[in-house]
């Protein structure tokens, strides 16, 4: 990449959002999508649906795909850092968002160009799951639990039990928001990658705006240290879509933000943004998990249970490595690690209503902020997630997961939990509330922290300053179905067609 250069529209972020954003932009403009990761097709654990589970456990602080952080809350958790965004990290389940979302999202939606969206970004990535055996007990033991009707395969939100899309296709190979980019016009678009967005470049709108500031460029390093500067044509934007942390970040380290917060941190500042970071949230998700007597497939989440309880209820199985303990006398190290199929039932709850904020851990942009979800701080949530975990249990004493226990040495049945199981008396609302506080976990499904009304306007805009939008899920103050992806990749060619209609008026 030349050390300077000039495009219409600046893409911060080839992620779930920006590159069907970017795209789209290029059927008219000249585009530049700036991807602080690599490339995702040449690495194998990542393009298939066996290796999810080792792209999220073989994590390094500055290279790999999956980047892992530790919540505040003491939560592991994990961000894309590839081309793709966490659409090439993430389990594969596709479905569009309910019609809450769009009343709640404080934006006004053309619903007609939503639609029109989906069926864009479903016609490259989307494919018909095939269940085979714990998939499909799972959703005969939902149906069997009172999570109806069946619904089938369908990618809109019904409540019920349904089959929803997914980003693998029939060999298991995952299709990610990158593959969008198939549909750019190649001859004005520019995709750099390991392209670290280091400040958004500011600048006097006018003469006559007084004090109003104008997005004009980003300065950005390539993988060897060297600088570069992207600049902004008359008219053009910077669009940052790098996620509910990495946006945040970036504008706080570019001098956006609450006044007293960034002095404290040496930051020269630029324009008052006070919530910047704040509105932070991230559904938790608990759930038990089980090994199975019988074989069973690898499969990510294909079927979801959408209770009237405000909570979601899917399920994975997976092969993992099992090590035997270190110098035991007794068990001889086999050559070759064993083998256990765990199979898993979760439930994410709705929302959420509690949230947390963002802090800055380093002025360095490769070093993750600080973040806190508060989980469980709003009452509402927790009663969510007791009522869903009680569902869990009904579809646990379904006659469709009894294949599933073991025979005990005296003629019953049980299952074996690898983990923590439910309390045995369901019904007392304290120890329900305890395993939900015990046992939480992320289902990475973070959002906020830029939410429209407090950071951006309802395009997006950033608030106070021209040229600059933002156009990812730290816009959003809830969670948009059961699965945000669908809705991301969708938001990016909505966001474009809006855009390229703005500028051809």
């Amino acid at each position: 990449m030349p050390p300077e250069d000039y495009y219409d529209y600046i893409v911060v972020g080839g992620g779930t959002a920006g590159c069907p954003l970017a795209a789209t932009l290029s059927e008219n403009f000249r585009v530049l999508v700036l991807e602080r990761g690599g490339v995702p097709y040449t690495n194998p654990n990542l393009m298939s649906q066996d290796g999810f589970l080792t792209s999220l456990m073989e994590a390094d602080p500055y290279d790999s795909p999956a980047q892992t952080f530790t919540s505040e809350d003491g939560v592991a958790n994990a961000r894309g850092r590839v081309l793709g965004g966490s659409s090439a990290i993430n389990a594969g389940f596709y479905s569009r968002a309910d019609e809450d979302f769009y009343k709640k999202s404080g934006l006004k939606w053309d619903l007609h160009i939503v639609n029109q969206s989906y069926e864009w970004v479903e016609r490259a990535v989307v494919f018909r799951p095939e269940l085979k055996n714990w998939q499909s007990a799972v959703r005969d033991g939902l149906l069997e639990a009172g999570v109806d009707p069946y619904r089938g395969f369908i990618l809109d939100h019904a409540v019920g039990t349904k089959i929803g899309g997914s980003t693998f296709d029939s060999s298991g190979r995952r299709h990610t928001a990158a593959d969008l980019l198939g549909y750019a016009k190649a001859t004005n678009i520019r995709v750099a990658v390991h392209a670290s967005v280091e400040r958004i470049l500011l600048a006097p709108t006018s003469a006559l705006s007084g004090s109003k500031q104008s997005a004009i460029g980003v300065v950005y390093r390539d993988r060897i240290g060297r600088y570069h500067h992207a600049m902004v044509r008359e008219n053009g934007e910077v669009i940052l879509s790098a996620g509910a942390i990495g946006t945040p970040q970036l504008l706080l380290l570019s001098g956006i933000g609450p006044r007293s917060y960034l002095s404290s941190w040496g930051i020269p500042v630029v324009h008052h943004l006070p919530y910047v970071g704040q509105f932070l949230y991230d559904n938790p998700r608990n759930g038990i998990s089980i090994v199975s007597p019988i074989p069973l497939e690898h499969s990510l989440i294909q079927v979801v249970g959408i209770t009237n309880l405000g909570a979601y209820i899917e399920a994975a199985s997976n092969v993992i490595p099992f090590a035997s303990p270190a110098r035991s006398v007794f068990i001889r190290t086999p050559s070759s690690p064993l083998y256990l199929t765990v199979a898993t039932l979760m439930e994410k709850i709705i929302g959420p209503l509690s949230s947390g904020s963002l802090q800055l851990a380093s002025t360095d942009i490769k070093v993750n902020p600080l973040v806190r979800f508060n989980y469980f701080a709003d009452p509402l949530d927790l009663e969510r997630c007791v009522s869903g975990m009680r569902k869990v249990g009904d579809v646990l004493r379904s006659r469709s997961m009894e294949e599933f226990k073991f025979r005990e040495w005296f003629g019953g049945q049980d299952f074996r939990f690898v983990g923590p199981a439910l309390p045995v008396n369901q019904s007392n609302d304290a120890q329900m509330a305890e395993f939900c506080h015990r046992t939480v976990s992320t289902i990475w499904h973070y959002h906020g922290g830029c939410i429209v009304g407090k950071v951006v306007d309802s395009d997006h805009q950033v608030l106070g300053i021209d040229a600059l939008r933002v156009v990812d899920g730290s816009t959003f103050n809830v969670s948009p179905g059961t699965n945000p992806q669908a809705t991301l990749m969708m938001l990016g060619r909505y966001i474009g067609i809006k855009i390229t209609k703005e500028r051809m008026r």
